[in-house]
């Protein structure tokens, strides 16, 4: 499971487990908690062991503060996710029970990353861990969600992970060679690998049966082609939403500005 599956979506309250059932044998709906907003890891970075929850504002108007929930207290009630109705499901009694201290926990999603010798990295983005035990597998580390939506993320072991500093996540130096993966270049990268192949095989097949072999071959390699033009159209669309308007000249300017990407 990914954390960012989970960041953003509604929680709920699980019925205590006496009330589940209306008297009519209906099952009783959950209420709201709130949205889940960041997850909370050990100091060291190996486990998840919950998450921060947003409540809704009072009367719409006074923000309360977060929550903490327990990992271990999140289920699947009547198709949503909720939290079990338990003291010891949240906050300090939560802490008690799993033996943390959440003054020293860390919400290591969101922080600025660094090497050991100082390299800027770009920043945490997710983290992939094991929904039932909390145990970490890797970090994603990106540059930017354009960066991400192009190159993909770098997936970062766990293990490379060398502590806490000014703010920052401290990573072992060697991170900084690891490949990022996932992003509509490679995802271009691997089509245009297969188009290699295809043209390869098309080539063969023309040797053993002739012509109309090579025009199957090509209208599937266009095909192919098309694909990955769209691929990246929708890319340039979505950047260019993001990005908002082009800012509009001063009158009288006939200097260029460069923008800054992030």
């Amino acid at each position: 499971m990914r954390t960012k599956d989970i960041q953003g979506i509604k929680l709920y309250r699980m019925p205590a487990a006496d009330r589940r059932t209306r008297k009519d044998g209906t099952p009783r709906e959950p209420k709201k908690l709130g949205r889940v907003h960041f997850p909370v890891f050990t100091p060291d970075g190996r486990r998840v062991v919950g998450f921060m929850v947003t409540p809704p504002d009072i009367v719409g108007v006074v923000k309360q503060a977060d929550r903490f929930v327990a990992l271990d207290c999140l289920k699947v009630y009547e198709g949503v996710f909720a939290v079990e109705d338990r003291r010891d499901a949240f906050d300090a009694p939560a802490a008690k029970r799993l033996g943390i201290d959440l003054d020293a926990c860390i919400i290591w999603v969101g922080m600025d990353v660094k090497t050991r010798s100082g390299k800027a990295l770009g920043y945490c983005a997710d983290a992939s861990f094991d929904a039932k035990t909390g145990r970490v597998k890797s970090f994603s580390i990106t540059t930017g969600s354009a960066a991400t939506a192009l190159l993909g993320t770098v997936e970062m072991p766990a293990s490379a992970l060398d502590g806490y500093a000014e703010a920052t996540m401290v990573v072992d130096d060697a991170v900084e060679y690891l490949e990022p993966s996932g992003g509509a270049a490679a995802k271009a990268a691997e089509t245009t690998a297969k188009i290699g192949a295809k043209v390869s095989e098309g080539a063969r097949v023309l040797d053993e049966k002739g012509s109309a072999a090579v025009e199957k071959g090509t209208r599937a390699l266009g095909k192919q082609l098309g694909r990955t033009r769209g691929m990246f159209g929708a890319f340039k669309d979505e950047f260019k939403k993001a990005a908002g308007p082009a800012p509009k000249k001063a009158a009288g300017s006939t200097s260029k500005k460069k923008g800054s990407t992030t």
